[in-house]
């Protein structure tokens, strides 16, 4: 049986996890999806070169599995938060995860903002970083809202299969107490906390998205 406050130590972990990667890429992943946007073809401030060098970044931290990317920068992990162990050590693997992920789907939601809005905030004489913060930011907030919530529930995902090779949290607790001691009833419990997060997570992001979408 596992222990209470070992269950709410895991919890704790994992939303710590989770909680500051998360901030993380969206600080660094939405002004990334906006670049990408604004600087692609004849768009505000169209620069073919700088889009296609950001565009190959993105795809290639995306296309690199989480657990080889995760050891893949131990050495960078190391040089940041000092240790390539616990839940510090999580944060950066995650956040360079997340950050990619973050940043396609929230362009996916920019590009998807009627040009015709675009357009009149031209012909009104906006200033092209006003369109930026006033157009088309506002306008996309439903998506980007939406694609931050998917974000959050594969980084809770990712913080578990983290904290099976040694960063703690509730995917520790599973691999600890519930594989390697064969404990059926540790396994179910850590999967029942992790279904009950990524449902009031995706509840809570669903209903803030369609409060924002004013379509």
């Amino acid at each position: 049986m596992l222990p209470i406050d070992r269950l709410w130590q895991g919890l704790l972990d994992t939303l710590m996890m989770v909680g500051c990667s998360s901030l993380a890429a969206l600080l660094l992943g939405l002004p990334l999806a906006v670049v990408l946007v604004i600087t692609d073809g004849e768009n505000l401030f169209a620069s073919p070169l700088l889009n296609r060098v950001l565009g190959w970044l993105v795809n290639l931290f995306r296309s690199i599995p989480f657990l080889i990317l995760m050891v893949a920068l131990i050495p960078f992990t190391r040089l940041i938060v000092g240790t390539t162990y616990g839940v510090w050590a999580a944060v950066v693997p995650l956040t360079l995860a997340a950050t990619p992920f973050f940043a396609r789907i929230a362009e996916v939601s920019l590009r998807e903002v009627d040009k015709g809005v675009v357009e009149a905030a031209q012909a009104m004489g906006f200033h092209r970083r006003h369109i930026i913060w006033h157009v088309l930011l506002p306008e996309a907030r439903p998506g980007i809202v939406s694609g931050f919530t998917i974000t959050l529930v594969t980084m809770i995902n990712a913080s578990a299969m983290a904290g099976a090779i040694g960063a703690g949290g509730l995917g520790d607790l599973a691999y600890r107490y519930g594989y390697q001691r064969f404990d059926t009833q540790v396994m179910l419990t850590v999967i029942v906390v992790l279904i009950a997060l990524v449902t009031l997570l995706q509840l809570f992001g669903d209903r803030l998205s369609r409060r924002l979408n004013h379509r």
